[in-house]
């Protein structure tokens, strides 16, 4: 595995180079604030209606419709969601594309599973900062960064790998560590972090245990803070320095409960569950049945995120939260 710091990063491989960030959402915000505050020549595509132009705007940015960007650019950024990158690549990026410009992403969705496959003239590299995008804003502000995955699928130019790194260094995150990968790699391990673990696994498990304790008796609200509320305590101590911090933070009672119960939960055959999930994604059923929800306009994701708005975790938590003074100023 090969890590790259400050030292092995130039950002003379993005200067006088003119950069084009389309999107202006979570990730958008933050590389094109960061970029610009590295010194580098940035402006934003966005679509002329859209809400986000008037905060790029205000923040100093240069917003310019699509089209006129990436036909302005060297190096274009796509940093829109994934349903909608082939729709936009197809009629505004690819037209206004040639020999010797960069293509950037910072997820490998599209390109992993063919939806664009962009001409072999041009570079087509990806920074994927390992962080929500408020977070490595937040971060660039106080002179750090947020570890950062680099790949590089194309190298037309011989310098796409050198612009990755100055990207990322730009972004911050060669302060923390830049770890090269292939897009295929992020990809997979992405959409199976987010589906069995992160979105998908540790929420099921919050609502099955507070569904436990409330069919058990227990008041609601007693429930919510066991199962979610005191969560981000312990991801904090994961996060801060992995299992064994967290263990040696919590009461013994706390961490011998967890090593004799928590794998009669996660038995061998949630396990095997994973595995099929992975093979899902590494096998492209997952993508095409996205791609299909997207173009049947939600109707699945629609009924799943009403269901669980209605859920009763959702009700007692937001009056929980509504005690919670720090939490009412976010």
């Amino acid at each position: 595995m090969n890590v790259y710091y400050d030292q092995d990063a130039d950002l003379g491989y993005l200067q006088g180079k003119n950069i084009a960030i389309l999107g202006y959402g979570s990730q958008g915000h933050a590389h094109a604030l960061n970029l610009k505050e590295s010194g580098l020549n940035v402006c934003v595509g966005l679509r002329p209606e859209s809400a986000s132009c008037k905060k790029a705007r205000e923040a100093g940015l240069e917003v310019n419709s699509v089209p006129d960007a990436v036909k302005w650019a060297d190096i274009v950024m796509v940093l829109l969601p994934d349903q909608t990158q082939k729709a936009i690549y197809d009629a505004e990026i690819l037209p206004n594309l040639v020999a010797g410009n960069t293509l950037a992403f910072a997820h490998g969705f599209n390109i992993h599973y063919g939806q664009i496959v962009p001409p072999e003239t041009i570079n087509v590299i990806m920074i994927a900062p390992k962080s929500p995008g408020h977070l490595v804003r937040r971060t660039f502000t106080q002179g750090n960064g947020v570890p950062c995955l680099i790949a590089v699928h194309q190298d037309a130019t011989g310098e796409a790998k050198q612009q990755a790194l100055a990207w990322a260094k730009a972004l911050g995150g060669t302060k923390a560590g830049v770890i090269e990968t292939s897009i295929k790699n992020e990809t997979e391990t992405d959409l199976f972090g987010e589906q069995a673990v992160l979105c998908g696994g540790s929420a099921e498990l919050i609502k099955a245990g507070f569904e436990t304790l409330v069919e058990a008796g227990y008041p609601e609200e007693l429930a919510y803070f066991e199962c979610m509320h005191e969560l981000k305590l312990i991801v904090d101590l994961y996060y801060e320095g992995g299992l064994s911090r967290m263990n040696y933070s919590v009461s013994d009672t706390a961490e011998y409960g967890g090593m004799t119960r928590g794998p009669r939960l996660i038995t061998p055959a949630v396990k095997a569950e994973m595995k099929k999930i992975l093979e899902e994604v590494q096998d492209g059923r997952f993508a095409k049945e996205f791609i299909d929800e997207c173009n049947g306009g939600y109707k699945n994701l629609s009924k799943l995120r009403e269901e669980n708005s209605n859920h009763a975790i959702e009700t007692v938590g937001a009056k929980l939260r509504n005690m919670m003074s720090w939490l009412i100023k976010k």
